[in-house]
């Protein structure tokens, strides 16, 4: 799974080096976090279809999701991009996609937390009600967390431990560089970490992002550019039980 895909220097390395990241890990399926695509809010249908084309095969999204109206109309009809699940019922779009990949049924389930982030409805009973759902022969099971914090993030990691193949993180942006398997066999890492330009603060601009935290008058701030990287993790699942054998953390500079 690639981290949050943040603005057009996040694009960029995801479009340049996906093939070349399929081949080197033999991945049969990629996800990414596409919330900050479109200049760090959002997604547009255009910039959706230009990475689908390049080769991601399913997207997870968070927060900011309805950032660009655009993307409303958008996400109802493309099962392949996602929101959070444990939105309100109305919410246009899926919280959960299913699918085949390489002849295995597998399921990609996007949660959102609830500690310092927009109201939502109850992640942990989202989860339940989604895995309640699939059928027992879909063994891959993989979860985006999209959280701020930490606790939130592990204790959905120990939640669903045994009843998925991994639960990630994402939002913050800042790799962590806890990967293991836990117990029951998920794959488990607090934050995969941003990719994007790592130039500012977070993939913003960091002159317009100080003057925010330094005066009363403020503007939205643009991202940065430059000093690139590509944040992921490579998951092994054995398809027959669903546990991972194995969680490789990524962390790669990249030159348009």
């Amino acid at each position: 799974m690639i981290g949050d895909v943040m603005a057009k220097p996040g694009r960029l390395a995801v479009v340049e080096r996906i093939q070349d990241l399929r081949d080197q890990y033999a991945i049969d399926l990629v996800i990414m976090n596409a919330e900050n695509v479109a200049g760090g809010f959002s997604i547009t249908p255009s910039l959706a279809e230009q990475l689908f084309a390049a080769g991601v095969d399913v997207m997870t999204s968070g927060n900011h999701i309805f950032d660009k109206k655009e993307a409303i109309p958008y996400i109802a009809k493309q099962p392949r991009l996602l929101r959070p699940a444990n939105y309100p019922p109305n919410t246009p779009g899926s919280g959960m996609w299913t699918g085949e990949v390489c002849g295995i049924k597998t399921a990609v389930l996007n949660l959102m937390g609830r500690v310092f982030m927009p109201p939502s409805d109850d992640p942990f009973l989202a989860a339940d009600t989604l895995l309640a759902s699939l059928s027992s022969d879909t063994k891959v099971r993989i979860v985006d967390m999209h959280a701020e914090a930490t606790s939130e993030k592990l204790a959905m990691g120990w939640y669903l431990d045994g009843r998925v193949s991994a639960v990630l993180g994402t939002h913050t942006h800042v790799q962590t560089a806890d990967e293991r398997i836990l117990p029951q066999g998920a794959a488990y890492l607090t934050d995969i970490g941003m990719t994007g330009s790592y130039s500012g603060v977070i993939g913003m601009n960091k002159t317009d992002v100080i003057a925010r935290f330094t005066s009363a008058i403020g503007r939205r701030p643009e991202h940065s550019t430059g000093q690139v990287k590509i944040c992921a993790a490579v998951i092994d699942i054995d398809e027959m039980t669903g546990r991972a054998r194995d969680i490789v953390r990524l962390n790669l500079s990249h030159e348009s």
